[in-house]
């Protein structure tokens, strides 16, 4: 075999192995999101507002601070809202380590990817992808 040879296919042996990884890795992140939603959709009541944009909000505020809670960030909590929001955050961030232990493994940065992907998800369920139409009616 010529050595260039060699090297590509060492290198096609390398891209495959990365995508592999990349391909594992990818679905342990929709593993651990699946988790916490599932935690969320049958123990937390503040996913269930009326309105569209009170769940935007509400999601916003809520996953928002759970993820600065579980990277050990400050919260603000000068406004009603932001007290409302932290106090659920608080309960859930402690759920959420007292439930998945894997999350005590977690850099900064894959707790943040996670719940970004969390909150992405809980918004699809539970607005874009709901077939509540209250949630769009301007009288309610």
């Amino acid at each position: 075999m010529e050595p260039n040879a060699e090297i590509q296919e060492l290198q096609a042996a390398e891209l495959t192995d990365t995508a592999s990884t990349a391909d594992t890795e990818e679905a342990v992140r929709k593993q651990r999101v699946t988790q916490l939603e599932d935690h969320i959709m049958k123990k937390c009541l503040w996913q269930f507002h009326s309105r569209a944009w009170d769940r935007w909000k509400q999601n916003e505020g809520v996953l928002g601070k759970t993820t600065q809670i579980l990277c050990g960030e400050s919260v603000e909590t000068s406004t009603p809202a932001d007290r409302c929001y932290w106090v659920d955050a608080v309960v859930l961030a402690d759920a959420f380590r007292s439930r998945f232990s894997w999350l005590a493994g977690l850099d900064t940065d894959e707790i943040k990817g996670i719940m970004q992907g969390l909150k992405e998800r809980i918004d699809f369920v539970t607005i874009t992808g709901s077939l509540n139409e209250e949630l769009t009616v301007k009288q309610y």
